[in-house]
Order: structure tokens, then C-alpha cells, then sequence
């Protein structure tokens, strides 16, 4: 009865492909937790996020809790993920639901006629979306909005949930709402400096194995740097050792991407002595250890680069991409400057006769 009570606030739910009465939607709730956990809703406590002060206690023979208030309404989210964490042993389960940035737009576009609905999407994004990200107009979005009715992405929310501790078991879209499945797997990070801006840190591994912090334009949606396990689990690696189908970069991100507008910040890195102007790729830890541990020795001894070998050998998979960098490495200790030299100027060919970029 606790699923019908929470869920009978919206008697029917507009589905992108018709109209879902209430039993339709707890019919889903429950094949989506049974098939993902083996427990139906009968075994999970409700949270009301509302309740602020209050962790969610979790009963003796409950085995995870719902969450059925949309996460877009939570003014504190992690806070929030993070309470549920503390009622939950390893090995349980929470589910949330959320409306994704893309059904938003999905919704709000059929909502009104043409000529209504693109002015209105387009003050949407730059209210929703814009206003959020920029300092002088964050404090003042959340002031008016007490974070209700906030626009979240997919990665966005994956990515919470595993900075709040949990593992990403499932998530599935139904109509305009997306349930997540996740399972607690440790305590939280408690990342207090996560960013939203177009500016990020991200933490790569450089000269004697030591992780610095290098400065890129985003291209991916906040919180995805804690879904790089979760997507070499979930994605192979394609042509170019990049990930295939990486659904955590933008539509601007991939431009960005192309025309190496992102990496622009990366030359402060090279001006601090961090990086240089010929070199490896600065690595995230999750990717350094698909490498070789003597690939790992031998990338130790050198700075990472702004220009990579990559672009001078064009290699396909990580295997060739691992021989590269050992070929260049081995080159470099031997005869620094020429080999940088050489390795400059076949990339400079290969970049502009050859149209070689970056994905």
C-alpha cells in the first residue's frame, strides 16, 4: 500500500508514447526492482525528501529504499544520497527517479504549439541551465528555485549516486521519468568541490606517477569523471583508444573536442612546469591501469604532453597506443630534444594534411 500512496499523487502519467494509468507505473516499479534485485517494492522503505532533518531508517527486513519524488525537486541532493547511504548496509539497495534533461525537453516541446514551445524551451535552457553554472547568477537561481524543478542529466545523476557510495545496478526510461537502480557499495566521497562551471580539475597521473591537476574546458556533464569505471565496464574501447558511445560528452563537447578547444587551459599546466609541449597523454588513474606496469615505469620518467605521439602514429587500439607511447618514451630518454622535434612535426602533418582529431 505504501507504493499506491506515494505514487496515487499522480493518477495518471503522461508516457512518451500514451497515457500509463497508476497501476501501470507500480506494475513497472516492481518487474524493474524484482528483474534488477530479486525483492519487489514490498521490501523497500520509502524516503520523503522533504524530511530534511530526519536520516531514513531503514526496517530490519527491508533490503534497500525508494525514492519516488523526483530528484529534480531535492534542493540538496548529495546531502540527500548521502543520508539514504548512512541507513544502508553494503549490498542493499536505493532507487531514485528523475526527469532527464532530454524528456524535459522532449515534454516541453509537445506541450505547446511550435510557435510557443521553441521560445519557451529556449528561456527554459538559459534559466535552467545557463543560470545554474555562472557565479554571479548561481545564487540567485537557487534563491528563487530552492533547487525545485532543477534540469539533471542522465550522467549527472549516475554520477551522484556513485559519488554517494552506491554502484549503478540499472536505469531504465519510462516515458518522461527515469528509475535508477543502485547498490551501496562503500561510504560516500563527500566531494565538496564538484564542479558545474565550464572549467574543470581533473586529477591525471604525471611525472614520477604522481597525480597533478590539469585545467580543460567541460565537454562532459557534471559528475562524470565517477562514471569512469562504470562506463570501461559498460563500453568498449573504440578506434583511437577513446571510449565508444561515451554518452557522457555534450553536443558542444564533441566540437569542442574536434577542434581541441577544451585542452586551450592545459597550456597553464605546460607554463607551471607540470606537462610539456611533446609528450604522453595525461591519464586518469581508472585508464592508466588498463596500461602495463612497465608501460607504467616507463611513463613515470617522463612529463605527460599537450601533443601527444598519438597524433604522430595514429594508432587504433590500446595495444598500438601502449607501443607508441613505449616507442616514443624509449626515443625521448635517449635523444630528448630531436625526438620531440620529430614527433612535433609528424603530428603538425598529421593534424593538418591528414585531418587527424580527437573524438
Amino acid at each position: 500500500m505504501g507504493l499506491v500512496k506515494e505514487l496515487e499523487k499522480t493518477t495518471t502519467i503522461n508516457y512518451l508514447d500514451g497515457i500509463v494509468h497508476l497501476n501501470g507505473l507500480q506494475r513497472f516499479v516492481d518487474d524493474f526492482l524484482i528483474s534488477n534485485t530479486g525483492y519487489s517494492s514490498d521490501f523497500f522503505l520509502q524516503s520523503d525528501h522533504k524530511c530534511h532533518s530526519e536520516q531514513p531508517r531503514i526496517r530490519e527486513s527491508d533490503k534497500g529504499i525508494l525514492c519516488l519524488e523526483r530528484i529534480n525537486n531535492v534542493q540538496f541532493v548529495n546531502k540527500y544520497l548521502e543520508r539514504i547511504n548512512k541507513s544502508l548496509d553494503n549490498g542493499e539497495y536505493c532507487m531514485i527517479r528523475l526527469e532527464t534533461k532530454d524528456s524535459r525537453r522532449v515534454r516541453i516541446l509537445k506541450k505547446f504549439p511550435r510557435i510557443i514551445s521553441r521560445p519557451y524551451y529556449a528561456m527554459d535552457f538559459v534559466l535552467k541551465r545557463l543560470f545554474p553554472k555562472w557565479g554571479p547568477t548561481k545564487r540567485i537561481y537557487f534563491w528563487l528555485t530552492q533547487g525545485n524543478n532543477r534540469v539533471i542529466s542522465l550522467t549527472e545523476a549516475l554520477g551522484r549516486l556513485v559519488s554517494c557510495g552506491f554502484e549503478i545496478v540499472a536505469h531504465q526510461r519510462v516515458g518522461y521519468d527515469t528509475f535508477i537502480i543502485g547498490k551501496k557499495v562503500r561510504e560516500p566521497h563527500y566531494d565538496m568541490e564538484a564542479s558545474f562551471g565550464m572549467l574543470v580539475y581533473l586529477n591525471r597521473i604525471g611525472l614520477n606517477g604522481k597525480e597533478f591537476t590539469v585545467y580543460k574546458i567541460r565537454t562532459m556533464y557534471p559528475y562524470s569523471e565517477y562514471l569512469q569505471e562504470y562506463i570501461f565496464k559498460k563500453n568498449n574501447l573504440q578506434h583511437g583508444g577513446k571510449i565508444k558511445d561515451d554518452f557522457r560528452v555534450t553536443g558542444y563537447g564533441k566540437i569542442f573536442r574536434k577542434l581541441w578547444i577544451d585542452e586551450l587551459p592545459m597550456i597553464y599546466n605546460w607554463l607551471k612546469g607540470e606537462m610539456k609541449l611533446v609528450g604522453v597523454r595525461p591519464l586518469s588513474k581508472q585508464y592508466y591501469n588498463l596500461y602495463p606496469q612497465d608501460i607504467k615505469e616507463l611513463r613515470a620518467r617522463v612529463k605527460p604532453g599537450l601533443v601527444p605521439p598519438f597524433y604522430a602514429d595514429m594508432p587504433g587500439t590500446l595495444e598500438e597506443i601502449v607501443e607508441s607511447e613505449r616507442m616514443y618514451i624509449q626515443s625521448y630518454l635517449e635523444a630528448p630534444f630531436r625526438t620531440d622535434i620529430r614527433y612535433f612535426f609528424l603530428a603538425f602533418n598529421n593534424i593538418i594534411f591528414k585531418k587527424a582529431r580527437s573524438k
